[in-house]
């Protein structure tokens, strides 16, 4: 009988990372610049271990940096479990964003309800309608946009830098934590006894929708949860492509 595969674990550092002094420093000092650079800037938050950290910084420094999520229809429950507990948390209101529920309701008509395990371009639809359009209604009149992107988290945001120029609308955009290490993110969890989903315990290190995230083995990469089904070497929805069929490219990270 073949034994249970090792799921991966979050880290726990014993020790304080090296330079993690510095690194919390300068996450603070951006996020006061940019609140005080722009006066309509929202983080949009995947209510991923790395946005309740920036969530957390932000409500410390007491910044106007407004907070957004966007409910596909398809999150797992204890994703959406973790929009009132960071409500009660921090005091803060959390907006949601939702998907054109008749859009949806034509899509699923035309494809089925699970049609984007059997074609790519049906899935990048699939993801369209449900984060991509909501994303730019929630980012309609913004000046500039926060996320939890790391470097870490794979080959295609190896080059990630902390501030980017979202060309395609024309505003500013800031990867906060570009930086940071999985220690990093966890140390501070940690730390500040901050609430995290509840999947990341059971071998989840990347949590999207939930037809489309598993758990993935401790030797398998941290995205290999994500669309597993699909061969592209790329595990990414459009959220951080611009607008669909908008023709601009994608400017390169300073």
């Amino acid at each position: 009988m073949n034994a249970a595969p090792i799921l991966w674990h979050r880290p726990r550092p014993k020790a304080e990372p090296s330079g993690f002094a510095g690194r919390v420093e300068a996450l603070l000092e951006l996020l006061a610049t940019i609140a005080g650079r722009h006066t309509h800037a929202a983080l949009a938050s995947s209510l991923s271990a790395e946005d309740v950290v920036l969530t957390h910084a932000i409500a410390t420094l007491g910044v106007p940096i407004e907070i957004f999520v966007i409910d596909t229809g398809r999150l797992h429950r204890q994703t959406l479990a973790l929009v009132a507990a960071l409500e009660q948390r921090f005091g803060t209101v959390l907006r949601i964003y939702r998907p054109d529920g008749a859009a949806v309701a034509r899509h699923v008509d035309a494809h089925g309800e699970f049609g984007f395990y059997d074609s790519l371009e049906v899935r990048k639809d699939c993801c369209h309608l449900r984060k991509v359009e909501p994303l730019e209604r929630a980012l309609a009149g913004r000046d500039a946009w926060l996320t939890g992107q790391r470097r870490a988290h794979g080959p295609e945001r190896a080059r990630l830098a902390a501030l980017e120029r979202d060309a395609a609308r024309g505003i500013a955009k800031y990867n906060p934590l570009a930086l940071w290490s999985d220690d990093d993110v966890w140390h501070y969890t940690d730390r500040h006894e901050l609430p995290f989903n509840v999947l990341y315990a059971k071998g989840f290190p990347s949590i999207g929708c939930e037809p489309c995230t598993r758990a993935v083995r401790a030797d398998e990469d941290v995205r290999a949860g994500r669309w597993w089904w699909e061969q592209s070497h790329s595990k990414e929805c459009g959220l951080h492509s611009g607008p669909r069929h908008a023709n601009i490219p994608a400017p390169e990270p300073a």
